[in-house]
């Protein structure tokens, strides 16, 4: 069979088990005396168990070993860039322009070794907050696995695809897709050359999709088109297999003695899953004005204050332009939320120079931004005819309602932080004119 198989819906309670071990499910209960082929069952909660039933998320894994079986964690000390400090820097209101991040060329990095952190907000021990990374890597994880206690990790490939084993099953994630890996989940990460993305982990809760509200039953990202992997597993001995934990922004290591992939099959709702971007269905407007960027929410981690999110993840994907009367790219804005924009391929309609793949900006908490003076001065002056924008294009945006902290090596060390980026907007011109 096809190591990459899935099962679609978004929050749907799926069982899976491997084919090649028929019947490994238990029936009707989920720990019975002795499991079936001699298994171990083992519950992965998402969610307290006391949270309400429409809110509570966990799988049952039947496994070769229980994951308890592994020798003490020690500190594991590659990765400096990774952190959770947001007081290395003093604020920058700022707005800020990342060229694309450099991949490692010469030196070896795997997918942890790789990660990155550019800025974050909040407190990983009191489960508040969230942290923006990249990964930059050139090499696969061998023997090794990983997994992130302090939260959901969506990840967003730019460039090279990634080959994701699970304890779930496997999934392959190509740029113009996405995964959610949720907490606690174990993972590993194979790559077939130069690979970079974006990572937006969120510590308070774990991603839904938004409600639709006026639009009704349909639209944006459809739960059909989720996809997760079905059961494969691996009952291999490997001696001093790492496991590699992210526990309160550190990274520690246990070894032990076999994969940890040995899931033979399971059941539950807490799931990693897979979308594909250019299967969002696009709502806008068809009369005038342009519509706020909420209209392309993919997914949202809500806050405890209603219809505010500790983090959405937008994008702006190719589309029919039709408004009339109507300035039709982004307006100018002043947002009580931060905006964190990254371009996986192609061109942003309101800044075509300077804004690539690879690279990002941020717009801090009420911190002006909008179309440069060429964006302007062109959409001024267009003809409104129907219009095919972001042909060959995909930009996101991950939004939060908490002010964000660049680390050091965001706005120092990477080196790409674009000094000349205000300069976009200083062509602008004064255009008022006295009217009768």
């Amino acid at each position: 069979m096809s190591d990459y198989k899935y099962m679609s819906g978004f929050g749907s309670h799926f069982s899976s088990e491997d084919p090649r071990y028929p019947n490994a499910l238990p029936k009707a209960q989920n720990t019975p005396q002795k499991c079936p082929y001699g298994l171990y069952a083992e519950q992965l909660s998402g969610t307290a168990f006391t949270a309400p039933r429409k809110e509570n998320v966990r799988t049952w894994f039947y496994r070769v070993h229980p994951s308890a079986k592994h020798l003490p964690f020690q500190p594991y000390m590659f990765n400096r860039y990774l952190t959770h400090d947001w007081d290395e820097q003093i604020p920058n209101p700022n707005q800020m322009r990342w060229k694309p991040f450099d991949i490692p060329t010469g030196e070896k990095k795997n997918f942890v070794k790789g990660l990155h952190t550019i800025c974050g907000a909040g407190d990983i021990r009191c489960r508040h907050g969230l942290a923006i990374h990249v990964y930059l890597c050139n090499e696969s994880m061998e023997n090794a696995a990983f997994y992130n206690s302090d939260g959901d990790f969506l990840i967003v490939p730019q460039q090279g695809v990634l080959d994701i084993t699970t304890e779930f099953g496997k999934i392959k994630v190509s740029p113009n897709e996405i995964c959610v890996i949720p907490q606690g989940v174990r993972f590993a990460v194979n790559v077939s050359g130069p690979t970079r993305g974006y990572i937006l982990e969120v510590y308070d809760n774990h991603f839904q999709l938004p409600d639709l509200g006026p639009i009704g039953a349909n639209g944006l990202a459809n739960p059909r088109d989720f996809e997760t992997p079905v059961a494969w597993f691996e009952d291999r001995n490997v001696n001093g297999f790492e496991i590699i934990s992210k526990y309160q922004g550190r990274l520690f290591v246990a070894k032990q003695n076999h994969s940890p992939f040995d899931v033979v099959a399971w059941h539950g709702n807490y799931v990693p899953y897979k979308y594909n971007l250019s299967k969002f269905m696009v709502i806008n407007s068809v009369s005038y004005d342009h519509c706020d960027p909420s209209i392309f929410t993919v997914l949202t981690c809500p806050s405890l204050r209603y219809g505010t999110a500790i983090a959405d993840f937008v994008i702006f994907p190719p589309r029919w332009s039709v408004q009339e009367h109507t300035f039709r790219p982004p307006y100018y804005h002043r947002n009580c939320m931060s905006e964190f924009m990254g371009l996986i391929l192609g061109k942003y309609e309101a800044k075509e120079d300077g804004f690539m793949p690879g690279g990002a900006t941020l717009h801090s908490m009420m911190t002006p931004h909008g179309p440069d003076y060429t964006c302007f001065e062109t959409a001024s002056k267009a003809k409104l005819a129907p219009e095919r924008v972001a042909e060959g294009t995909q930009a996101f945006m991950f939004e939060s309602s908490l002010s964000m902290a660049v680390t050091q090596w965001g706005e120092k060390t990477c080196q790409k932080l674009d000094e000349k980026y205000y300069e976009c907007w200083q062509a602008l011109k004064n255009n008022f004119k006295l009217t009768n």
